[in-house]
């Protein structure tokens, strides 16, 4: 199914988008601490993944039948759970617990606390292994419906475990694993030969298309800030042809909010109130509805 971004339910998933970027500036801004720049950039994939494209009950967390997904790039969770509260997973105001002592919304996920959570995840690199065998075990219990979810960062795709997955996932020829890279082209510390106010040129991290196509694996790009283009290119992945799926989805870390965009050192930063209602302001969020944690 074509959509284009004059469709309303494009119109819906991109203001799901903006919701879930209000609510990670929210959350970190009331913990005090947490990843901003990952999840900003990833948000509208999650929007795309949870409120059009994923096969979900939202009532029923465990549905055998469900989609799988997981955030192989744990750190941005807050993005994930932002996506989960909303789709109703559990109580939106639970959020303003986000990374504090004793509640269920860890800055990792941890799937024992949380429903709608499908693995545990942080150590970077792990989980695609993670997908592979959910995956796996899809396909042994006779679910080929079923279609698992792996995003991952591209900083993340330096770890060796990414691409040991890789070649088993193609080895079985499993296309019902899809995996996403958010790739912002950006990481905590930056990239070797960064400008010094943290901008970054565009090829880095290195050519991600030909070295998941080298593993066999089928690749598709998308502009992940194009509503229309990545429900489709979504669309389009869970149409198996035999092999895994990857989706480059090329982003802007910080999406969202000006003064965060494209810049490393907004990977995990606390902001001062002044930038709060700068970020609310840019989101299009009216700063008196937010102030003091309101929902």
């Amino acid at each position: 199914m074509t959509t284009t971004t004059q469709d309303p339910e494009v119109r819906r998933l991109e203001e799901s988008a903006r919701r879930i970027r209000v609510e990670i500036i929210r959350a970190v801004n009331e913990a005090k601490a947490g990843h901003l720049g990952g999840p900003l950039s990833a948000a509208d994939m999650l929007a795309a993944l949870y409120f059009r494209v994923m096969r979900i009950r939202p009532e029923e967390p465990g549905w055998p039948d469900r989609d799988r997904f997981v955030l192989s790039k744990g750190h941005s969770s807050i993005g994930l759970y932002a996506a989960l509260a909303l789709r109703g997973y559990f109580p939106l105001g639970e959020l303003a617990t986000f990374d504090q002592a004793g509640t269920r919304l860890q800055g990792h996920p941890d799937m024992t606390r949380l429903p709608g959570l499908d693995m545990s995840t942080g150590s970077l690199g792990m989980g695609i292994s993670a997908g592979l065998g959910i995956a796996l075990g899809a396909r042994l219990t006779g679910r080929s419906d079923v279609r698992t979810y792996v995003m991952l960062g591209d900083g993340e795709c330096q770890e060796g475990e990414v691409w040991e997955a890789a070649m088993v996932a193609a080895r079985y020829g499993l296309d019902t694993l899809i995996a996403i890279v958010d790739h912002n082209k950006l990481q905590q510390y930056g990239w070797a030969g960064d400008g010094p106010d943290g901008r970054l040129p565009p090829e880095a991290p290195g050519e991600l298309v030909a070295k998941w196509a080298a593993f066999g694996w089928r690749v598709l790009e998308v502009d992940g800030h194009d509503m229309a283009s990545v429900v489709d290119v979504l669309e389009r992945a869970r149409e198996g042809d035999g092999r895994p799926t990857v989706v480059i989805s090329h982003t802007v870390k910080g999406k969202g909010v000006s003064f965060m965009e494209g810049h490393y050192y907004w990977h995990t930063r606390a902001l001062t109130a002044d930038e709060f209602a700068t970020a609310m302001a840019d989101l299009g969020e009216p700063v008196a509805a937010t102030n003091g944690g309101a929902r």
